[in-house]
């Protein structure tokens, strides 16, 4: 079944960050990752607002995750630990 990588974030240091998402774009289409939402607008209802919003589709959760332990995601990461605060989940979905 398919999944979304859904993240929210609040970026504390753009250069860095920046870098982050030159190197993660490359990484996630490498697992089969595509972007159905990126910084878009939103609406807050519940819980902690980050100003970020991303969602990607994978082909499975196994992909999803094995995006986030590949190396080239872990070496985007590494310019992201520094440069924001975020959350980072994945969830199946019924399609």
């Amino acid at each position: 079944m398919p999944a979304l990588w859904i993240a929210h974030v609040t970026v504390t240091d753009p250069d860095a960050y920046g870098k982050y998402a030159e190197l993660a774009g490359p990484a996630i289409a490498k697992h089969g990752g595509e972007f159905i939402a990126r910084g878009g607008r939103f609406v807050q209802l519940e819980g902690k607002e980050r100003a970020r919003n991303v969602v990607a589709r994978f082909p499975s959760v196994e992909a999803a995750e094995n995006c986030y332990h590949s190396p080239e995601y872990q070496e985007a990461l590494s310019h992201a630990r520094t440069a924001s605060e975020r959350e980072l989940l994945i969830v199946e979905t019924s399609e």
